[in-house]
């Protein structure tokens, strides 16, 4: 329940605070006529919406399992995510719409100041409401929480684009009395665009895996072929070892071979034993074990994870 109020919360924080900056943006934007810091209010209302939908998903995606969904919630999260990168590329075709029209016709920016203060706090904040994003999501393993955490930590990355060129604005007046360089607004919001279309790709990519059943990373899996072989002696082998993951659930499940005099009590404290270590290094997890007994008619799957000592050695099973 800790874990969970934990999520909530932080979820609720980047509601607030993107709420917070998209109406200052906004406001900024209008008041000085700069295209970029409009492009970064809706770039916000996006990071605003995906929020939402993240604060929706953490809530749901831990009820349960029941009836009608007996393998939990977790895939709200990986639906979450999968919409909040859409969304972010949906954003940014609307970024670059504008951003030619105005790069086509600049016009004049009054109050650059106002641009460039807003910019600085929209990252400050973003920076510190992300690193807790990041922090709570990793520790939870959300989903959900650490694609709205990337959606803020590339609201960092354009709004110091935008400062930076609204910047470049200001002193080239300054240098250059006289001259247009109002075009550079446009050209930092195409910046800003191309940046989060690269954050909507990696999202997409990342969230969207888990719904087509993508074995658990490489490491996880290794691991657990690891725990299992440790097992060398009381069990003969093992195959059709498979992985996925819903969320922040993990799905496990494979096959053990036992020596077929072995009793079902010993059998079944071997499996139990083994689904608890593996349940301790990865919590919120199902483990199904099946038990075979190892009879000796060896195919290939079972020869790839035999752990018999003539087999190991090439020598084969009497």
């Amino acid at each position: 329940m800790d874990t969970q109020r934990r999520k909530v919360r932080v979820a609720v924080l980047s509601v607030v605070s993107n709420t917070t900056l998209v109406a200052m943006k906004l406001v900024v934007g209008l008041m000085i006529g700069s295209v970029s810091i409009i492009s970064e209010a809706i770039h916000s209302g996006v990071d605003l919406l995906a929020a939402i939908i993240a604060l929706f998903s953490v809530k749901t995606s831990s009820i349960p399992a029941d009836s009608e969904h007996p393998f939990g919630h977790g895939k709200i999260e990986n639906i979450s995510g999968t919409i909040e990168a859409l969304l972010i590329f949906v954003a940014a075709i609307w970024i670059i719409f504008e951003a030619v029209k105005k790069l086509m016709n600049p016009e004049p920016i009054e109050a650059i100041g106002w641009g460039v203060g807003v910019m600085l706090i929209s990252a400050v904040v973003n920076i510190i409401v992300s690193e807790m994003l990041f922090k709570v999501g990793r520790e939870t393993d959300s989903v959900a929480l650490q694609a709205d955490a990337w959606h803020l930590k590339t609201d960092v990355y354009t709004s110091a684009g935008v400062m930076g060129g609204l910047a470049l604005i200001w002193i080239a007046q300054w240098i250059f009395p006289g001259q247009d360089f109002f075009w550079l607004d446009p050209v930092a919001a195409l910046g800003v665009a191309l940046l989060i279309m690269k954050a909507a790709y990696d999202l997409t990519t990342q969230a969207a895996k888990d719904l087509l059943d993508v074995h658990l990373p490489k490491a996880e899996v290794e691991w657990i072929r690891q725990c299992i072989v440790e097992q060398e002696g009381v069990i003969q082998g093992y195959h059709d070892l498979r992985t996925r993951k819903a969320g922040h659930f993990r799905f496990i499940e494979f096959h053990l071979k036992v020596d077929p005099h072995m009793s079902v009590l010993d059998s079944h404290a071997i499996a139990k034993e083994l689904s608890n270590k593996i349940k301790d290094r990865f919590p919120h997890t199902t483990v199904t074990i099946h038990i075979e007994p190892c009879d000796g008619a060896c195919n290939d799957k079972c020869i790839a994870g035999c752990l018999l000592p003539e087999q190991k050695n090439g020598k084969g099973k009497a």
